[in-house]
């Protein structure tokens, strides 16, 4: 009873993981290839095929727990380091509620007065 139960529980983590990384994959391939050097990052190419040994890992090779904890590493070093680089350097960083482009931080920019 008490096995059973550990075993969903690493199903569904590997599970989870597999989804992190294929996300992760999704937005390493969408990205416009020149932001990768602008941003001062890794290529376009590296990325994609770290996450997608990473997807395969995950897929293929899921009782290789040393391996799906390598390749969560990579995801989450993607996601909270590069995307948010890639981000920055394509224009995505920025609000959505459609500010001016003289706006600052702490709204807009009135020049002093």
């Amino acid at each position: 009873m008490l096995i059973s139960g550990f075993n969903n529980i690493f199903v569904l983590l590997s599970l989870a993981m597999l989804v992190f990384a294929v996300v992760a994959l999704i937005f390493a391939a969408t990205a416009r290839k020149d932001a990768y050097p602008a941003a001062d990052k890794k290529t376009k190419s590296f990325w994609v095929i770290i996450l997608g040994v990473v997807v395969a890992v995950d897929f293929f090779l899921s009782s290789v727990l040393f391996l799906q904890i390598a390749g969560l590493v990579a995801t989450i070093v993607f996601m909270v380091d590069v995307r948010p680089a890639l981000r920055q350097v394509s224009g995505g960083g920025g609000r959505r509620s459609g500010g001016s482009s003289s706006d600052g931080p702490y709204g807009p920019y009135n020049g002093g007065r």
